[in-house]
């Protein structure tokens, strides 16, 4: 299957409130609010999302099928000078594996924005400990842990692990 990289725009809010709500009802552990927040947020909240991804020092990309589908999601903002964050990671598991590539083509993007428009010198991420799947992608990708963690904010019994991945080599 074809798939194309759509940078998010603020008309975009639709389409990623959806999106967002797959995501939570697909891996909740993964994100910092719960489906039931999601779906209680107004109009304005979804709209502010969209055109905060759209703004500077910030970036969505949706990997989009071929028939019009958004079937993924991937997003930065830079919490400082020199640093880049990737969050909100997903891909719709009919589309998940490394044979579709859909993954890699939202990180590559993600990776030339902090890199080349940004000027970021890492990208980090923090990611569930539980979830193994996208540490092993992440960890393919050349990420590595810093060995800073964090309690995960929904369940302060687990942890989130951070990672990073060195721009200077990319």
């Amino acid at each position: 299957m074809e798939y194309r990289l759509h940078r998010v725009r603020a008309e975009d809010w639709q389409h990623g409130r959806a999106i967002r709500l797959q995501m939570l009802r697909d891996t909740p552990a993964a994100y910092l609010e719960t489906f039931e927040e999601a779906l209680a947020h107004p109009e304005s909240e979804w709209q502010f999302r969209a055109t905060r991804s759209a703004g500077p020092g910030n970036i969505g990309v949706a990997a989009v099928d071929g028939s019009g589908a958004w079937v993924g999601t991937m997003s930065g903002f830079l919490p400082e000078s020199g640093k880049a964050k990737l969050v909100s990671v997903w891909l719709h598991p009919d589309h998940r594996g490394r044979g579709a590539g859909v993954a890699a083509l939202m990180l590559d993007a993600v990776i030339r924005w902090a890199r080349d428009e940004e000027k970021a010198k890492q990208l980090v991420l923090l990611v569930h400990e539980d979830n193994r799947r996208a540490i092993a992608f992440y960890e393919r990708a050349g990420f590595s842990y810093t060995g800073r963690t964090e309690p995960y904010p929904l369940d302060e019994s687990k942890q989130e692990l951070e990672m990073e991945l060195p721009l200077e080599q990319h």
